[in-house]
């Protein structure tokens, strides 16, 4: 977990929550790493509290951040304060308990949230229909709660970290995933191809909200009776807000069940629905086929970037070496199927 050994980790960690918690005392009953989060670390936490408002016993979830990560993912206190704007805005997320900017606990900022139920995990929530309840019911929910974080918008002083809003946010990220790529070092033409598609067919600009960055399956918690959480905030942006139904609703994240749009889980109708019902903003459906290309061009970037992780020798994992691997010629062969000249015209004619 860090420098320190887990026992020292450990009563660090009790000091602070107890102080936090303003309790009298506070006893970790389990502490262990979670499994999930590529690019943050997830641990779990029980703990055992006297006195205070948090008196009993308290499930809870510790982020803090990996050896090494990517470039665009917000800091464990940025991530907390979008947490927190995304709780009080009624998103359905675990609730931001504690941060602690400084290094000298863990070695590396954290926070704390409080511990949700149900799984995360794309493959098992695609596979077991006992997860999720009733899944059109669940994709319009989805829909519902993504409106809500497009609620959201600039300025907002406690999110100053976000910058200026993009004046245009379709060129903008193209240009940004342009430069992520020329940094590694090697030429991608499958890639180049979209990334100039995408600049020829980029939407005129509308309004800017929050996007939540990484709303898909996989990044929400769900048990057998339906959503318990939403998670993942460090690529939250300003940016138009049907980025974030582009990425949900792209081929990549529907974990084989591709003609199950929306996430593999529903028909894409019911997704809109929610989203629709909650924002009471019409979508626009060649705005959002835009964005899905964008979405395979951007997950072909960060897999290569993770796979550079290890190669690089920063962080020696075989799943990050093989997410580097076995994603790009997938997403590349995807991207020259959805740009074909011939396949966008009679789409979108």
């Amino acid at each position: 977990m860090t420098p320190i050994s887990l026992a020292e980790a450990k009563q660090s960690l009790e000091a602070f929550l107890s102080q936090a918690a303003q309790a009298s005392r506070l006893r970790l009953t389990e502490l262990r790493p979670l499994s999930g989060g590529a690019i943050q670390e997830n641990w779990l936490l029980d703990a055992e509290v006297k006195d205070g408002p948090h008196a009993g016993k308290l499930e809870l979830v510790l982020r803090t951040d990996s050896v090494s990560g990517v470039s665009d993912s917000r800091t464990r206190p940025q991530e907390f304060a979008l947490l927190r704007a995304a709780w009080q805005a009624g998103v359905t997320v675990p609730e931001p308990l504690w941060l602690n900017e400084e290094t000298g606990i863990l070695g590396r900022p954290f926070y704390v949230m409080r511990r949700v139920t149900g799984t995360a995990m794309g493959h098992r929530l695609i596979k077991d229909p006992a997860l999720g309840g009733d899944r059109n019911a669940l994709a319009r929910q989805l829909g519902r709660e993504l409106a809500k974080i497009h609620k959201i918008r600039p300025p907002r002083p406690d999110l100053v970290f976000l910058g200026v809003p993009p004046d245009d946010p379709a060129r903008d990220e193209v240009m940004r995933l342009r430069k992520q790529l020329d940094l590694m070092g090697y030429p991608n033409p499958a890639l180049e191809w979209a990334m100039r598609w995408c600049e020829l067919h980029a939407p005129i600009p509308e309004r800017v909200t929050l996007a939540h960055g990484d709303f898909r399956t996989g990044n929400y918690m769900v048990d057998e009776n339906g959503l318990t959480g939403v998670l993942d905030w460090e690529f939250c942006a300003w940016s138009d807000p049907m980025s974030d139904l582009g990425w949900f609703c792209a081929k990549c994240w529907r974990f084989g069940q591709d003609e199950l749009e929306a996430g593999g889980i529903a028909a894409r109708a019911e997704f809109y629905r929610g989203y629709e019902q909650e924002s009471e903003c019409p979508i626009d459906a060649d705005r959002v086929a835009f964005w899905e290309v964008v979405a395979h061009i951007r997950w072909a970037v960060i897999a290569i970037q993770q796979g550079e992780r290890t190669l690089s020798g920063g962080e020696g994992s075989l799943d990050l070496a093989l997410t580097g691997r076995i994603y790009p010629p997938q997403l590349e062969r995807d991207l020259l199927d959805m740009t074909a000249p011939a396949r966008w015209s009679q789409a979108h004619a």
